[in-house]
């Protein structure tokens, strides 16, 4: 592993002092750490890989909160319990997974991953970093190649092309460093959709029927007609201006930062949400109390006293986010297509250079991310679309299999399905968390009246200056 490489992007984090905001599951349950080993070995011979080395004692996960633990524990075969704090699962032949667990708020997770990677090539085996997690908005910083803490697929022993062949081409990219080298592999596939209240719809259009609201919501134009009709019968189209930003960054024509260069270039269409979000706002279609996402007032736009349309979730939205914070029946919301496709989130799982547990490790992201079995099962359980073409384009046309309870056994596959076939994901870089919070964040204040245009403008370049002291210069569209 290349330290200075490694140096930098400790740095980078450090001097960023912040996460993913807006943009993280941070609400799921989070363990602590754990320290606990045993003496038990693992055997080589029930795992994959090509290494004759022996496995480690103990395999380090590191992760932000206990998604990946839950899924790991119902469909890893190997797994033979875990304790009752959750720190530590246990294996059949005594090996034991330590999940070492860090908020993603403020960048902790991100500084306690990078300072153990700055240790890796120095720490002791049952300390070394085996497997971590990343998310879509600093995946890239990970699958660096220069980087290198994240092995190629192919040096573990999995090949791309042949064992992930079902996978979404669109998360095999978001996978690879920039010479199209796979670094990690997803159980995850997250097309969103629009979520609508049907008592909403009824009393605004007189139908609440999936396929109607879909006319109705298809297109930005279409959207802005219908936004009109829903605030004449006293509701909101959507909660808050940051509800739509996803949608427009998804559609950014270059990368925020080029690899090798240090100059911001912002793209048109993250302005173009600035102005038809200043729009949308002034004309009544959002509400003005709610400001950004993931806070309380966001959470209560969700509630049966709420008078908000729509949301714009992907399926881990809609059970982690949207469901908890419903105090209605089951039944109220329904999905339908979103007036232009995106992906909002994924959650990365890369083998790190250096663990001690190669077979392990391998066998680990072959069972999470490429038995159809085991995807299928998570589906099911958890509601993910998961990272597998054939198996979700089967659950589209299965509606006694995928009914969902909560959306009053509507199938979202059959909408989801044809949203995922049609993403192409924005060109990445090593700063979109950063830019993408911040840029956010500066331009809210002009939303909600407390900065003028300019002022906004001058505030994210101050603030992204702060995090980023490498950027040379901004460049506006």
């Amino acid at each position: 592993m290349k330290k200075k490489a490694v140096s930098i992007l400790l740095a980078a984090v450090i001097a960023a002092g912040c996460g993913s905001g807006a943009d993280t599951k941070m609400n799921k349950d989070a363990n602590a750490d754990a320290g606990v080993q045993t003496d038990g070995n693992a055997d080589a011979d029930k795992t994959g890989g090509d290494s004759d080395a022996s496995e480690g004692k103990v395999i380090n996960i590191y992760s932000w909160n206990n998604e990946f633990s839950q899924r790991l524990q119902a469909v890893y075969p190997e797994v033979k319990e875990t304790s009752s704090d959750g720190t530590v699962t246990y294996l059949n032949d005594g090996t034991e997974i330590h999940w070492i667990i860090n908020p993603n708020q403020d960048g902790v997770y991100q500084q306690k991953l990078d300072e153990a990677l700055l240790n890796q090539a120095d720490a002791a085996a049952d300390d070394k970093v085996d497997i971590f997690l990343s998310e879509t908005d600093y995946v890239y910083k990970y699958t660096d190649a220069e980087a290198d803490v994240a092995m190629p697929l192919i040096d573990l022993g999995i090949d791309p092309d042949k064992d992930l062949a079902d996978q979404y081409d669109f998360t095999k990219v978001t996978a690879s460093d920039v010479n199209g080298v796979q670094r990690a592999s997803t159980w995850q596939c997250c097309p969103g959709l629009l979520v609508y209240r049907r008592d909403i719809a009824k009393d605004t259009f007189g139908t609440d029927d999936p396929q109607e609201i879909g006319e109705k919501v298809k297109d930005w134009d279409t959207l802005k007609a219908t936004a009109e009709e829903l605030k004449a019968k006293g509701y909101y189209t959507f909660s808050s201006y940051a509800d739509t930003f996803r949608l427009y960054g998804n559609s950014i024509s270059q990368p925020w930062i080029s690899p090798g260069e240090t100059v911001l270039k912002v793209d048109q269409k993250i302005m173009d949400w600035v102005k038809d979000s200043k729009e949308w706002l002034d004309a009544g279609y959002l509400n003005k109390t709610v400001k950004g996402q993931w806070n309380d007032d966001w959470n209560k736009a969700m509630s049966s006293e709420s008078k908000v349309f729509a949301f714009l979730f992907p399926a881990w939205g809609i059970d982690f986010t949207l469901k908890p914070n419903w105090d209605g029946e089951d039944g109220v919301w329904a999905v339908t297509n979103p007036p232009q496709e995106y992906n909002w989130g994924g959650s990365y799982i890369h083998a790190c250079t250096g663990t001690d547990n190669p077979k392990y490790v391998k066998d680990i992201i072959l069972s999470l991310t490429a038995d159809q079995e085991n995807l299928s099962k998570i589906a099911q359980e958890y509601s993910e679309f998961t990272n597998a073409r054939s198996s979700m384009q089967e659950a589209a046309q299965n509606d006694e299999l995928y009914p969902s309870e909560f959306l009053g056994g509507q199938n979202a596959y059959k909408y989801f399905a044809p949203v995922a076939e049609n993403i192409k994901i924005a060109p990445l870089s090593a700063y979109d968390q950063g830019c993408v919070e911040l840029i956010q964040n500066a331009f809210s204040d002009y939303f909600q009246g407390q900065v003028d245009y300019d002022k906004a403008k001058a505030n994210f370049e101050t603030a992204i200056r702060e995090r980023y002291p490498e950027i040379s210069e901004i460049q506006w569209p």
